[in-house]
């Protein structure tokens, strides 16, 4: 479906601006498979008050903290699956890419004395070839994305168990910023109000400019109270989550530089043509070839970017544990990052997600492992309720993608 006809069809559900109205349109909406983030908001909620009646720990503040520190460097890898589901493709290896550059990093900084900085910055670049291997191994040589990446999984486990060496493990100085970073470092209690107030008047300004444009184009726009409202909701229920973080450690810069890595991909595939090349070639690859965009262009750039966030997930992750080792990358890392992404609302049939669908995913998944850790149970219960949730949230992508081509057709 072209902008021009997504633009139609929002205006004929939102002609009515009364609340009323809106309540109408909201509700053809979600009839017409169009349930945004729904179904993951309210999945949370209910994982949130199943485990906060087992354990009351669960919702404690210093919980909280822990449970967004571990879940970011997972979520970092989940923003570039998003990326690659986009445009219809997947990426299997970004757990053992993610593994590969964290061993690159530590035996370049520790082992070779390099400065951090520089042996980050190299194993960045290695990951983004990596990417762009993939998008040649699919535009030139016609191999499935499937059979590419799987080829890589195995590929780089092997090479990061060869840099490693018989050693298994590299310990990464505790003093170091790689570390403190990821583990001690918080946001002031002062400047992590400001963050969120920045941010809520960014979500106005952003609704202003995208309103004033519409309006302009003769297109039915929201109301500058109906934005205020908004803004001033996100500006209550982030100043209050702050206000309880804030009662422990707080907020982690790691957290803050996985949120600013959201919204800064949320205006790369909202707000920029890159973006909307990724929505057109996973929507209809062959139509968005014949409207002029370079396919193969956006295949190459989709994969980059998912090997580059990998990379950088898994770095974050050396950090968080202070070590790159044998088991950096492996385990469920690759298949809890897909499920992330999966789980928060991106479609693996390409054409429909977005950034905060990673954010979303992760928190459901790592709110699961954190709840049964809490619970002592075994690790089974929670690589059986993420399958099952995994399962759910394909069905519901299904449904709702069957439901919009019925009533297109309508």
């Amino acid at each position: 479906m072209s902008t021009v006809q997504l633009d139609r069809s929002d205006e004929r559900l939102s002609h009515d601006l009364t609340p009323a109205g809106r309540a109408r349109a909201a509700l053809r909406n979600v009839r017409s498979g169009d349930l945004g983030a729904l179904p993951v908001v309210v999945g949370l909620v209910i994982i949130a008050a199943i485990f906060q009646s087992l354990n009351p720990v669960f919702l404690s503040s210093g919980n909280l903290v822990n449970l967004m520190l571990d879940s970011a460097a997972v979520g970092v890898i989940s923003l570039g699956i998003v990326c690659v589901l986009l445009v219809g493709e997947i990426d299997l290896s970004v757990g053992s890419v993610s593994g590969f550059t964290a061993a690159i990093v530590a035996t370049l900084f520790v082992r070779e004395g390099w400065n951090w900085v520089l042996a980050v910055a190299l194993a960045l670049g290695v990951a983004i070839l990596v990417g762009l291997l993939y998008g040649v191994a699919l535009t030139r040589f016609g191999m499935p994305s499937f059979v590419a990446s799987l080829s890589g999984l195995l590929a780089f486990l092997g090479l990061q168990l060869a840099i490693l060496g018989d050693q298994g493990s590299i310990n990464l100085p505790f003093d170091s910023f790689l570390v403190t970073f990821a583990q001690i470092q918080f946001v002031p209690p002062w400047l992590s109000y400001v963050l969120v107030l920045v941010g809520a008047v960014a979500m106005f300004a952003t609704g202003y400019e995208t309103m004033t444009r519409r309006r302009k184009a003769n297109l039915s726009a929201t109301s500058v109270p109906v934005l205020a409202a908004k803004a001033g909701a996100l500006l209550v229920g982030l100043e209050f989550a702050t206000w309880y973080l804030n009662r422990e450690r707080g907020v982690g810069w790691m957290v803050v530089f996985f949120v600013l890595l959201v919204v800064l991909l949320n205006y790369a595939i909202t707000r920029t043509g890159w973006g909307r090349s990724l929505l057109a070639v996973g929507g209809n690859v062959e139509a968005a070839r014949r409207s002029g965009i370079d396919v193969r262009k956006v295949y190459l750039t989709a994969f980059a970017v998912c090997s580059f966030l990998a990379a950088l997930g898994g770095i974050l992750a050396a950090g968080r544990l202070a070590s790159a080792n044998l088991s950096s990358g492996t385990g469920d890392v690759n298949l809890n990052a897909i499920a992330a992404a999966v789980i928060g609302g991106t479609s693996l049939f390409g054409g429909r997600g977005s950034a905060w669908s990673a954010l979303l995913g992760t928190l459901v998944i790592a709110a699961i492992a954190n709840g049964l850790t809490l619970l002592n149970l075994d690790s089974s219960y929670r690589f059986v309720i993420t399958g099952l949730v995994l399962a759910v949230a394909v069905a519901i992508d299904s449904l709702a993608r069957r439901s919009r081509a019925s009533h297109g057709r309508a």
